[in-house]
């Protein structure tokens, strides 16, 4: 598709790997849309960033994302890109029997996936209206194995992928709407230290490939060492029925 000319709503836009994708699309002419929960940092980063604008609100509460959408249609009808970045990830012990393991994990589910299907529901009409539309899910290297450290984030992620095969193959006949699925490793951002992030490779790596890509029309973006394991396990996965 395009890589210019877009009108671009990214949620956790205003650090991380959100924050680098917005650079890099604000950096090749698109409007940019930065959405995240505290106004200060989304100030912040609007600094670094030319031909955006930040819309304050939690999309893991139901009334921010009827809110936020209702604002996109109002004010950004030309929207024509959705990059689902947003995202909860707490260390889970589930041996551990007081660290309440079903909370963090309703935490994750609810924020990497319940919301984002509800999000992409309320934009989807304004999408449909474009000439050449996206929607990007940003999901992890660990949908393809979870470990003791992450397990229940890695589910929610799991479900995510499951959920974005199903909403591509649902637009596979729709020539104007592309359903893109980014599939970072560990990344040096604040939202990974807590995991050994500092290893990870930079946000701005993230970001290039996911350009690339829309450039490209690849629909499949592994990223870093998630792109071994993609190329193994993919081509298993398209000959199962579906």
């Amino acid at each position: 598709m395009k890589i210019t000319g877009n009108t671009v709503f990214i949620s956790g836009g205003s650090a991380g790997i959100g924050l680098a994708i917005a650079k890099k699309l604000s950096a090749s002419g698109n409007h940019i849309i930065i959405n995240g929960r505290d106004e200060t940092r989304l100030q912040n980063a609007l600094k670094e960033l030319d031909n955006a604008v930040a819309i304050r609100g939690d999309l893991s509460i139901a009334a921010d994302r009827i809110r936020i959408a209702e604002d996109l249609k109002v004010n950004h009808p030309q929207i024509n890109i959705i990059i689902n970045n947003a995202g909860a990830a707490f260390m889970n012990d589930l041996s551990d029997a007081n660290n309440n393991a079903a909370e963090k994990a309703y935490q994750e589910m609810n924020t990497n996936y319940i919301s984002v299907i509800d999000f992409t529901a309320l934009t989807l009409p304004l999408l449909l209206k474009q000439e050449e539309a996206a929607i990007v899910n940003v999901s992890s290297i660990a949908v393809f194995r979870s470990n003791k450290y992450l397990p229940t984030y890695s589910a929610s992620k799991a479900a995510l992928h499951s959920y974005t095969q199903g909403l591509r193959d649902t637009f596979a006949e729709n020539e104007n709407l592309n359903i893109y699925e980014l599939y970072p490793p560990l990344v040096n951002t604040e939202f990974s230290a807590e995991i050994g992030g500092a290893n990870g490779i930079p946000a701005s790596e993230v970001a290039d490939e996911l350009f690339v890509a829309l450039e490209k029309n690849q629909f499949e973006v592994p990223v870093g060492d998630t792109k071994k394991i993609h190329e193994l396990v993919v081509p298993i996965t398209e000959n199962v029925p579906h």
